[in-house]
Order: structure tokens, then sequence, then C-alpha cells
């Protein structure tokens, strides 16, 4: 069973009196302990669909299931959106901790679980420190903490890592590539950088533009680390752009598609 069913979705608003199409019968499975990229062109509903999975946001048709259950309203998925979200008057522990006190764990039994993940997101000596004494890195390392501590299985990431430079972005992708690896839980990806998705990603989904449909879904069979010079990325790569540059289904490629022509050309599998 998958982790994660989103079948048949579809949302729509209405604009100044007129029907705005979002999303347009979108459908695809997450596997448990998978990471999966979404890209398409912007304006497409990407944001629309992650707040749709996450039971933000009511869907026109179509259902999303978690273990096999419908989602039907937040609390089944762990959602980071774009912005960190820190409230700037409370010291960073006091951040984290939030999701542990609505739970109902004590603030002192919080604390001490907080705290032991400090080190492995790379805040250790940080815990008294407020948000504006931390770079945006460190920021975008707490939000993700924050969102880990909810202990749900799915963590749903709108552009974590939009508004850092190009240089923390790529730290970060690394990063989050190593605490995947040792977590394992079931990450679901919004990205508008088609390489941030081929380097994080088991799976990347392709939405064409608004109405957005799925037109494109390889399974990244590539070592890691990844290596962007590489061929086979470039191969991947390539495959990518081409479908978000025509939003059109080709109706000869399979539904799920592997390697592109010559992408593991001495290449080896592996994680």
């Amino acid at each position: 069973m998958p982790k994660l069913l989103v079948e048949n979705l579809s949302k729509s608003y209405v604009q100044e009196g007129q029907r705005l199409p979002v999303l347009d019968g979108i459908s695809f499975a997450v596997e448990p302990g998978a990471f999966v990229a979404i890209v398409g062109p912007s304006g497409c509903g990407k944001s629309t669909l992650m707040e749709i999975i996450c039971g933000l946001e009511p869907a026109d048709a179509g259902t999303v299931a978690v273990d096999g259950k419908p989602v039907t309203g937040p609390g089944h998925v762990a959602y980071m959106p774009q912005e960190d979200l820190l409230f700037p008057w409370r010291r960073l522990i006091d951040n984290l901790i939030v999701p542990l006190q609505l739970k109902g764990v004590p603030r002192h039994a919080a604390r001490q679980e907080a705290h032991r993940w400090l080190p492995f997101f790379g805040l250790d000596g940080f815990a008294d420190a407020y948000p504006s004494q931390l770079s945006g890195g460190m920021r975008q390392r707490a939000a993700l903490l924050r969102t880990f501590l909810t202990e749900r299985e799915i963590i749903a990431l709108d552009e974590p890592f939009g508004a850092l430079d190009a240089h923390t972005r790529r730290r970060m992708q690394v990063w989050l590539a190593d605490v995947h690896r040792q977590m394992r839980r079931t990450v679901l990806l919004i990205t508008h950088d088609v390489d941030e998705a081929l380097v994080l990603a088991d799976r990347v989904v392709v939405l064409g533009p608004r109405p957005a449909r799925v037109v494109y879904e390889a399974d990244i069979d590539l070592p890691r680390p990844r290596d962007i010079l590489s061929p086979a990325f470039a191969a991947y790569k390539g495959a990518v752009l081409a479908h978000l540059g025509n939003g059109e289904e080709d109706p000869s490629a399979p539904a799920v598609a592997g390697p592109p022509p010559g992408a593991m050309a001495g290449g080896r599998r592996g994680h």
C-alpha cells in the first residue's frame, strides 16, 4: 500500500465571477520512506496541491489517502511552508517545542526532546538564540526540525530553500538528503528548481501549466551524492525540462519512466 495516494484531484477558484481551474485530475502515489519532488511552471497550482494533501484546503473532486485512510482535514501530514514562521519573540528552543506542546507534552520534557536533535540539525549551541540571531540556513534547519518534531510520518515541504542564496541552498540540499537517508521519513517536496528535485528525490513528478495535470514521472536511478555535472544527471534534467517546456503528455512514454536513454552509462545504483 502506498504511504500517500493522490487520485484524480481537481480544484478551481472563482475569480471576478469567472471559474479559474487550477488542478485537473492529479494522480500519483508515494511509497513509504520515499522522497518525491513535484516540479511545475510558476502559478500552476503546486502550493494548492500541497495544501489539499495536507488537509488545509478541500478539493472539488478526487481523494487523498494516507495509509489507505482518506485525508479529511489537517493532522495527517507535517507541513513546512515557504517561510520559516519562527516566532521572533521566542528563543530557538521554545520555537522548536511548539508541536510537542500542542500535543500536550510538558514544557520540560518537550525541551529535552528538542535538545536531543539540535546537533543532528546543526543547531547545537543555539538553543537560547532568537530567530534574528540565526542565519537563513539555520532558520530553515530550525523550521525543518520543528516540522519533524510533529512526529508525523509524512513531511511536506513547499519551496523550503527558495529564499536562500545559491551556495547556502546547495549546502542545505546536501544536508536534507542526509537527514532523509538517516531518518527515512516519507518526504514530499515542491520546488521550481529542477536541479534541486534531481539532487534530492527518488522520483520526480512534473506538472503542466494551469490547470495542472501530471505530464511526466521519472524514477531517478542515480547514485548518491549526485553529481550535477554528470552526463546521467544531464539526461534526467533534459527529460524533465522537455516536459516542463511543452506541458503535454507524451503518449508514447510510460506512466513512470525509467532512466532516459544512456543515463546510466558507466553509472551504478545506490543511495
